[in-house]
């Protein structure tokens, strides 16, 4: 099969209908072998109803409803996984990404040998405020970050080599950092292509600006787990170790003083430095505790389900 295209969805049932008849014209005219699957994130309106009637009238469409709203990373996780094509094509269902755009993504991968190709909306059509300004600075601080220069890092519109998407694991809120999940793993052959963005069609955007706030916990977090996710002794131990080096500095050093310097002068415990040397030596040891039981969980990590399927259509 040559494209898969991985559409999560929540509440979008005004554009499916117009959306896969528009990928249908893309795939036909292009003659590619294909599937659409479209992952049901709790929809609350008739989006699986509509997915189910497209899927009895295309067996090329596919379908998985959640049991509730689990998040956009967990509909990609889920779609990732039961994806058969060689390019994985993903989109958002609001008609704002343009699939004529497949077949240019599609070739970027398939021809050019990029892992990974991340849309870039130079043009938008969002609110100024309230989306492209954020949208730019957040940008500008992930991309100082992971170190991977793409312009946007939020485009849902992006193209993937089959093996990218079985090999990372997209969880929590990390969709926005799929790019710097797929470094992290070794496919570092990432290119990014100027796509067409319209302005929305149908309903309202499911994002609020409290996704910017999220976004940027989720960058320091991905920071920390691609330096230190599989190595947390080496962060907190070296605090540990410099936490607990300057505690024993003081300590030796009102030692030295008490015996030797000054030996008439105040208690050791009745000096600032006491305190300090305490202080600090508790901290350095808590950094090591915690270092240790970041190991241990590592290495006894059960593998959890992160959410839950209620149906499926055309999926094994």
């Amino acid at each position: 099969m040559n494209i898969s295209v991985v559409i999560p969805l929540l509440n979008e049932q005004d554009s499916l209908i117009e959306l896969h008849e528009w990928i249908a014209k893309v795939m036909y005219t292009k003659k590619y072998s294909y599937e659409v699957i479209f992952i049901d994130d709790g929809s609350t309106d008739n989006s699986w109803k509509t997915i189910t009637q497209l899927s009895e009238k295309d067996k090329n469409v596919k379908g998985i409803r959640f049991l509730r709203n689990f998040g956009k990373s967990q509909a990609l996780h889920a779609g990732f996984e039961k994806a058969e094509g060689d390019v994985v094509i993903t989109m958002d269902a609001d008609l704002q990404d343009n699939p004529d755009e497949i077949p240019e993504l599609y070739n970027m991968i398939k021809n050019d040998g990029f892992d990974l190709v991340s849309g870039w909306k130079k043009k938008r059509y969002d609110s100024v405020i309230t989306k492209n300004l954020p949208s730019k600075v957040f940008n500008w601080a992930a991309r100082k970050t992971s170190g991977v220069k793409l312009h946007d890092f939020n485009c849902g519109l992006k193209a993937y080599h089959t093996d990218v998407v079985k090999n990372i694991d997209v969880n929590g809120e990390m969709h926005r950092y799929i790019p710097l999940l797929s470094k992290n793993a070794g496919f570092s052959n990432i290119g990014e292509k100027v796509v067409k963005h319209q302005a929305r069609k149908y309903g309202e955007t499911k994002f609020g600006m409290n996704r910017f706030v999220h976004g940027f916990l989720d960058l320091i977090t991905i920071w920390f787990l691609s330096r230190f996710g599989k190595r947390p002794m080496h962060l907190f131990g070296a605090l540990g170790v410099i936490m607990f080096t300057i505690g024993l500095g003081f300590s030796v050093y009102l030692g030295i003083d008490k015996l030797f310097l000054n030996p008439e002068g105040r208690l050791i415990t009745q000096r600032p430095q006491f305190y300090i040397a305490l202080s600090t030596m508790i901290i350095g040891s808590q950094f090591f505790v915690a270092g240790f039981l970041g190991e241990i969980i590592l290495r006894n990590r059960p593998d959890k389900k992160r959410y839950l399927v209620k149906d499926k259509l055309n999926l094994t």
